[in-house]
């Protein structure tokens, strides 16, 4: 192997054959990840399935008209991609931020905030994927009782600020 200054394993035996390089085809997803009330999880990268050390990766589907109970995921960040659908995330100790995502808009959700995701269409399915920063599956239903009327955030880039 070249030395480029960096440590790498050695060569698998299989060459990396099937220890390199995998694609997990959309139909083989799996559901039997952390749930929460109101949206459908399936994981397509994680420990389990491909020996994923640093990241969970998989799917979101969220029924039109329909919201997830309020959760967080510990420790762990999240970044969704919205592929279809209008999602409408709130957040905030009493649900009392809100702000929308439409398809091709990234979401980033910090560890422990609590969030709702809300599907704001009445008659499609919001499909997202979903990324987070380890391969655990934390998913931490939380009881709630959200403000009636959230505030509208709108997100500020703070590296372009004023530009």
């Amino acid at each position: 192997m070249p030395h480029d200054g960096h440590d790498h394993p050695s060569i698998p035996d299989d060459g990396w054959k099937h220890s390199g390089v995998r694609v997990i085809p959309a139909d083989s997803l799996d559901a039997n990840t952390a749930q929460t009330p109101g949206m459908n999880r399936a994981a397509a990268i994680n420990a389990a399935r491909v020996g994923a050390q640093r990241i969970w990766a998989g799917t979101v589907h969220i029924h039109a008209d329909a919201k997830t109970g309020a959760h967080h995921h510990g420790h762990l960040e999240s970044v969704i991609y919205v592929v279809k659908g209008r999602a409408r995330m709130r957040w905030g100790e009493k649900l009392e931020f809100v702000a929308e995502a439409g398809p091709g808009d990234f979401i980033y959700v910090p560890p422990y905030v609590p969030h709702q995701e809300i599907n704001a269409s009445a008659d499609e399915t919001l499909e997202c994927v979903l990324v987070r920063s380890d391969n655990e599956a934390i998913a931490i239903n939380l009881d709630i009782e959200p403000v009636e009327k959230p505030e509208s955030v709108l997100w500020v880039d703070p590296i372009h600020r004023g530009a």
